[in-house]
């Protein structure tokens, strides 16, 4: 399909959001959102699986120790880092637009 001058350029969408057009400050706080949700998401979801674990084979858990350290930060890093990139390079493709 070919597009004219006066026809507007279709946007990229996720789940209906577009996907351009972000300044700097949106992007951050889109970038920090993206890691903290992720972190407590990831804890919960650990810390139920460690319920559940514990009801069939009695341990001494550490739940929050265990949760936080080994799957709550590095899930919470590792989207904090992608988000970054993600954001970002939206960014600066807009800013270079």
């Amino acid at each position: 399909m070919i597009h004219s001058a006066a026809s507007p350029r279709p946007t990229a969408k996720f789940l209906g959001f577009p996907l351009e057009g972000f300044s700097l400050f949106p992007s951050l706080l889109l970038t920090l959102a993206t890691g903290f949700f992720t972190f407590f998401l990831t804890t919960f979801l650990a810390i139920i699986a460690l319920l559940i674990w514990d009801l069939f084979d009695s341990h001494a858990l550490h739940y929050a120790a265990d949760t936080y350290r080994y799957v709550g930060f590095p899930a919470g890093v590792l989207a904090l880092v992608v988000a970054f990139f993600v954001f970002g390079t939206l960014w600066l493709r807009a800013k270079l637009r």
